[in-house]
């Protein structure tokens, strides 16, 4: 962690970036473009500046089938498409700085010129993952890993749950367990997801009124007051069992767990809907936290 961050002078934590590419992430993303694409295509010309073969085919390429432009006023040599890349890379709207790396991998991958394309994929997406991006490269195709509905689902957990005193335990494990997902120098997946299911612990503790209860204890004693649906209440059941046994993240013994982003945001939006639903649930039931 930087100086300025541990004193608090900047934050190490960022928003999912859905609609966005902050300057950290579009630097990124354009060093492995212009590594993995670019050096890579200027490399085989052998040392000439004037475009022919592979680069040549790939401006052309560019020009006719993605920027719908003349050929004839694609860039001649390499100086002039590197300039003109990276132009339109870091001046066009989020999605387009998307598209055109898409366009350029595709058609790359398409002509057999890369001889392990999976490299490339994964080196943007250790940059999607660093700098918290809600887009992953899946099979040459930048997919989205979440949406709007789910990150409404996080933002109503945390928002309903510091209304109440009662939930402020709750609305501390949310919070914990987002900030250690988004931190963008050490993310730390294993206790995001430790906090995420402590959050839905805690709530049903709190309907439940015995806070010394696991979350299995705590939801058999709630059926009791409101109605959860018998398959969803041993799904959360199995989730806890999960990250409770020998190998879950919440085992002693286990130094490196296999946890990763995608399982730390399941978890994160997971809960949250959960939490969401027992607030609604014990409302209709008459019970009204503090």
């Amino acid at each position: 962690m930087k100086f300025s961050e541990r004193i608090g002078i900047t934050q190490s934590q960022k928003e999912l970036q859905l609609t966005t590419l902050d300057d950290d992430l579009k630097n990124g993303l354009w060093n492995i473009y212009n590594v993995c694409i670019y050096n890579l295509i200027s490399g085989s010309n052998h040392g000439s500046n004037s475009l022919s073969g592979i680069g040549e085919l790939f401006a052309n390429h560019l020009w006719h089938n993605f920027f719908k432009l003349t050929i004839d006023s694609a860039p001649s040599d390499y100086y002039k498409l590197y300039y003109s890349l990276k132009k339109r890379f870091y001046e066009g709207e989020w999605y387009e700085t998307f598209d055109l790396i898409q366009e350029s991998y595709s058609y790359l991958v398409g002509i057999n010129f890369f001889k392990v394309p999976q490299n490339v994929e994964n080196s943007f997406n250790e940059i999607l993952e660093r700098e918290f991006s809600g887009y992953r490269f899946i099979q040459g195709i930048i997919a989205p890993i979440t949406n709007k509905h789910e990150i409404s689902e996080l933002n109503n957990a945390i928002e309903n749950t510091e209304i109440f005193s009662t939930l402020n335990g709750c609305n501390i494990h949310l919070r914990s367990a987002l900030e250690k997902l988004s931190d963008k120098i050490t993310p730390d997946y294993r206790n995001s997801i430790k906090e995420s299911i402590s959050a839905v612990e805690s709530i049903c503790k709190v309907i439940s009124t015995r806070p010394k209860d696991t979350l299995n204890s705590a939801i058999d004693r709630i059926k009791g007051k409101i109605k959860i649906h018998a398959q969803l209440e041993q799904g959360f059941k199995n989730i806890y069992n999960y990250t409770s046994d020998e190998g879950g993240v919440r085992h002693g013994m286990m130094d490196t767990p296999s946890c990763d982003f995608e399982d730390a945001k399941f978890m994160l939006i997971s809960c949250s809907a959960f939490i969401n639903y027992l607030i609604v649930k014990a409302n209709k039931a008459g019970i009204n936290f503090q």
